[in-house]
């Protein structure tokens, strides 16, 4: 049997949490700046919702438009 050794392990959850940093840190700025909750970032960890809520995001009216 071929098992996965600790290194390997390490090495992707270090690409993991680097892929975290890199995208869902600016998103949750987006976000937030757009006037919606930071929380609503976590919709993108759903495969087909993070997709249908980036086409919603994106042509909706954002809550920042209407403070204006």
């Amino acid at each position: 049997m071929n098992e996965v050794s600790t290194p390997h392990i390490a090495f992707f959850v270090t690409v993991i949490l680097l892929t975290v940093a890199i995208y869902f840190v600016p998103i949750t700025q987006i976000v937030h700046k757009a006037g919606y909750s930071r929380w609503w970032i976590l919709i993108w960890l759903v495969p087909i919702a993070n997709i249908v809520f980036l086409w919603l995001f994106a042509f909706s009216r954002w809550p920042i438009e209407d403070r204006k």
